[in-house]
C-alpha cells in the first residue's frame, strides 16, 4: 500500500535516536584553549619587553639618525653617524676588545660552571656549604666587587701585588699594563659569574635519570665514558642556554660595563674599552648621543645575528633522536 511518503522520510534520524552518537560541541577545542591560556600567561611579560626593551630600541634607532647636543637640540644627519663608525679607529678597537673579552670569558664560564657543578653535584652538608660559597659573590653588588678587586690588585699596596713576589713574580701591574689589564678583568668577571652558571648546570645534571649511569656501569663504562657519552649529550639544552646567556652578558651585560668601568674605565691605552663602555663615554662624557645611539643599534643587530646563527647551528639545543 502506497502511503505517499518517500523512502528518505521513513528513515529515522539516527543522530537523535542513537545514544552512542557523539554530539558536536560548539566553541573552541581543547588545543585552542591551551594556546589562548599560554598566550595570556606570556602576555604580561611580552608587554613589559615591548615597553622597556622594544620601544627604547626603536627610539635608539631613530635617534641614531640625528645629531644631538644634549641640550635639546636635534639635527637630522641621516646615516652620517653610521658612516662615522667606519672611520673611527677607537670604535674598531673597542669592537676587537669586546670580541676578545667574549672569546676569553664565555668558554671559561662554561668550563668552570660545569666543573663546579660536577664537584658539588652530590647532596650533602659539605656540598651545600660549597654551593653557597661559590654562589656568594653573585649576591654582592658589581660595584662593590669591582672596588674590592681594584684595591686588591692596585700597584704596590694591593694584597695580590704583595703576594706575587712569593711566587717569583714581581713588578707586575695588573691594571696599569695593557698586557694584563684585560686578563685581570676577565678573571674578576669569571670569579663573579661562575657560581651562577654552576647552579644552572646543577639543575641540568639533576634532570638526567640515574638509571642511565647505572646501566652504563653494569656494561663496564668508566666515569670518563659516562661523562662524554651520557652527561654532555644530555646537557645539550642546558649548555645551549649557558652559552647564549653568557655570550650576551659578555657583550652587553652588566658586568661588561660595571666591572670594567669601575676598575679601569676602559684603560690603559683602551686595552679594556669594550663597546658598551665606549658607547657610554661617547654619550655621557662627550655628549654625542646620536653617535652613541648608532653604535648601540649596530651592537644590538650584530648580537641578534650572532644569536640567530648560533641558534641555527645548534638547533636551539634540542636533542637529536635520529
Amino acid at each position: 500500500m502506497d502511503t505517499g511518503m518517500s523512502p528518505h522520510q521513513n528513515k529515522p534520524d539516527q543522530s537523535r535516536s542513537d545514544p552512542g552518537t557523539p554530539l558536536r560541541r560548539k566553541g573552541l577545542s581543547a588545543k585552542h584553549r591551551e594556546w589562548i591560556a599560554g598566550y595570556l600567561f606570556v602576555l604580561p611579560d611580552a608587554i613589559g619587553l615591548l615597553i622597556f626593551l622594544g620601544l627604547p630600541m626603536a627610539l635608539s634607532l631613530v635617534l641614531a639618525l640625528f645629531e644631538v647636543n644634549g641640550f635639546g637640540g636635534y639635527r637630522f644627519v641621516g646615516f652620517a653617524n653610521f658612516l662615522r663608525m667606519g672611520k673611527d679607529p677607537l670604535f674598531w678597537q673597542a669592537a676587537r676588545v669586546t670580541a676578545l673579552y667574549a672569546v676569553l670569558l664565555v668558554p671559561l664560564l662554561y668550563v668552570c660552571g660545569l666543573g663546579l657543578a660536577l664537584l658539588v653535584q652530590k647532596t650533602n652538608r659539605f656540598n651545600a656549604v660549597m654551593r653557597a660559597m661559590f654562589f656568594a659573590p653573585h649576591m654582592v653588588s658589581l660595584v662593590v666587587v669591582a672596588v674590592v678587586w681594584q684595591f686588591m690588585v692596585v700597584d704596590k699596596i694591593g694584597v695580590i701585588n704583595k703576594l706575587t713576589p712569593l711566587l717569583g713574580i714581581s713588578g707586575v701591574s695588573f691594571l696599569g699594563d695593557p698586557q694584563f689589564a684585560l686578563v685581570t678583568v676577565v678573571f674578576v668577571s669569571l670569579w663573579f659569574l661562575m657560581g651562577f652558571y654552576m647552579l644552572i648546570f646543577l639543575g641540568g645534571l639533576q634532570d638526567i635519570p640515574k638509571e642511565y649511569y647505572e646501566a652504563a656501569r653494569i656494561d663496564g663504562a668508566s666515569p670518563y665514558h659516562c661523562f662524554w657519552h651520557i652527561t654532555l649529550p644530555l646537557l645539550k639544552p642546558t649548555s645551549f642556554f649557558v652559552l647564549m646567556v653568557s655570550m650576551v652578558a659578555a657583550v652587553a651585560g652588566a658586568q661588561a660595563f660595571d666591572i670594567i668601568y669601575v676598575m679601569t674605565k676602559g684603560g690603559p691605552a683602551n686595552s679594556t674599552s669594550v663597546l658598551i663602555v665606549y658607547i657610554y663615554q661617547q654619550a655621557f662624557s662627550f655628549g654625542a648621543f646620536g653617535y652613541a645611539a648608532a653604535m648601540s643599534s649596530v651592537l644590538v643587530v650584530v648580537l641578534m645575528l650572532v644569536t640567530a646563527i648560533f641558534f641555527v647551528m645548534t638547533k636551539g639545543g634540542r636533542f637529536n633522536y635520529d
